[in-house]
């Protein structure tokens, strides 16, 4: 397994471990509807295929969707979070100047010295 492989399954592990009873079901029943949806749609690719496939050929190619599905899905995280990283900057920079903005009306930080005398 390769370094980063391992410490990432090492991570998942103790994550895995501190979760409560109730907290790993949610996960177990989530991984069984993710992979009922793979099947399902592993199956529709068959179909759609308009392949004539026995029932080993059927396995090795719905075996092969979800690889190269992984695969996909993989490219598209990676995308996704490349723009992200392009956007975020332009998002603070953004946010900063309506908080500057709105800064010249705000109230002093400091409370007034006669709401801490009344007491």
């Amino acid at each position: 397994m390769a370094p980063d492989a391992r410490q990432n399954f090492q991570r998942n592990a103790q994550l895995w471990n501190q979760m409560s009873p109730e907290q790993r079901n949610l996960m177990r029943q989530r991984e069984t509807m993710r992979r009922q949806i793979i099947t399902r749609e592993a199956d529709a690719a068959v179909r759609d295929s308009g392949l004539q496939l026995n029932a080993q050929e059927r396995a090795r190619f719905e075996s092969r969707y979800v690889q190269e599905r992984r695969k996909v899905e993989q490219s598209l995280r990676q995308q996704v979070e490349t723009e992200r990283q392009k956007e975020i900057p332009a998002l603070i920079q953004q946010l900063r100047k309506e908080f500057q903005l709105d800064e010249p009306g705000k109230s002093p930080a400091k409370p007034a010295p006669s709401q801490k005398s009344g007491r």
